[in-house]
């Protein structure tokens, strides 16, 4: 689990590997404490009371060499992360994961190898650059791909939409191809480039955490106001109703033409 969603506490693991009703976290906790002693795994800091977990980088060689996750060589431990103050954050990314699996994906665990967080979106050409917190990449035979990201209430509304609006600006970058002297073609960066076997542009998944469910409430509706006409598909949710099981809101619809429509095409060569 640490070496896919990088951080965790105790009742997070717990969550994941002991039965339905039971409490494992004395188990997870001593558990922990020997890969410790080993030095596959350190904490680095808490959520409150809760101590968070991750992998060393000697864990995650062990990891990797057992082949029991795909290669992730540039993947961090998220140490740096924690000690720098977002562990919070970092825990509710996981949270998420963990709520998105047991309510949407059927609480089937095999899917959690199908994560990936911090993953960067970069556009060298135009300088853009994000990391989105967490990818799903659901194996099926179209290889489905859903974005997330998540608020855990310590952005701006205005940054938190600036963020939003940042994937459409990445699916609407198109480059040119064709071999030079030919009239050639232009393509989606993102088709081309990154999500190859995807028909339409990943679905971006906000969740909304940190507050009281009230103050949620208003952040949602300011977000949906604050994308509207926004060309890409956008689905938000707090992670209160998420873990419930509450249905998500569409707030973006993906629209190709209308996208190609509203960034520039790049010139031929």
């Amino acid at each position: 689990m640490l070496g896919c969603v990088r951080i965790a506490t105790v009742r997070q693991m717990a969550q994941v590997i002991t039965g339905e009703g039971s409490d494992g976290r004395s188990y997870v906790r001593r558990a922990m404490v020997e890969l410790a002693k080993l030095g596959l795994a350190e904490t680095n800091g808490k959520d409150g009371k809760h101590q968070i977990w991750n992998l060393t980088p000697a864990g995650q060689k062990a990891l990797a060499d057992g082949n029991e996750l795909p290669a992730r060589p540039k993947a961090g431990t998220g140490a740096k992360a924690v000690r720098a103050g977002f562990g919070p954050h970092a825990v509710a990314v996981t949270d998420t994961i963990l709520a998105y699996t047991d309510t949407v994906l059927g609480g089937r665990r095999e899917y959690l190898t199908d994560w990936q967080v911090e993953v960067n979106h970069a556009i060298k050409e135009t300088g853009l650059s994000f990391n989105t917190d967490a990818v799903l990449a659901v194996p099926t035979k179209t290889s489905e791909v859903r974005l997330f990201e998540l608020d855990n209430g310590t952005m701006s509304q205005a940054r938190l939409a600036k963020e939003v609006w940042d994937y459409e600006r990445y699916a609407g970058h198109r480059v040119w191809e064709g071999a030079r002297g030919t009239i050639g073609g232009t393509y989606p960066f993102w088709q081309r480039h990154r999500y190859t076997r995807s028909k339409t542009f990943p679905r971006l998944h906000v969740v909304l955490a940190g507050k009281a469910e009230h103050l949620l409430d208003n952040r949602l509706q300011a977000l949906t106001a604050a994308v509207h006409g926004i060309t890409i598909a956008v689905w938000v949710n707090t992670l209160p109703r998420l873990q419930r099981g509450e249905p998500w809101y569409e707030i973006g619809v993906d629209d190709p033409h209308r996208r190609r429509a509203r960034y520039p095409e790049p010139v031929g060569r």
